[in-house]
């Protein structure tokens, strides 16, 4: 074990801790989602991530979890609506819209499966 060393604050000696160190990594939408949720709603868990040090790698894979999901769940409401190339050569407009709308449902499902559990 490891001694541990100690710093003289005015009366009071007080350890010398810090936080193991975590990959740097950019998280996306989906991890900052899920870091703000942990944080607001379940903070034993978020401090829990956080002092083992696991707390970016958790994140990253929430971030990789939620983005398949979405694209698998996009893909296939596509299919089933008919929403084809075709129709994004022909309608451009209602192509937009209709995958506009299938986004955010997608979107509100990865939500309530990954980020909100």
């Amino acid at each position: 074990m490891a001694e541990l060393t100690y710093t003289m604050q005015g009366d009071y000696l007080l350890p010398d801790v810090t936080l193991p160190e975590q990959p740097k990594v950019t998280l996306g939408h989906y991890a900052q989602m899920r870091k703000n949720y942990l944080l607001n709603h379940h903070k034993l868990i978020y401090f829990n991530y956080l002092t083992s040090g696991t707390l970016t790698a958790h994140l990253a894979d929430v971030q990789e979890q939620a983005v398949t999901l979405e694209e698998s769940i996009v893909k296939k409401m596509a299919q089933n609506e008919g929403v084809t190339e075709k129709l994004k050569a022909e309608d451009p407009m209602k192509w937009t819209r209709l995958m506009n709308n299938l986004r955010n449902s997608a979107q509100e499902i990865v939500k309530e499966q990954v980020i909100f559990v």
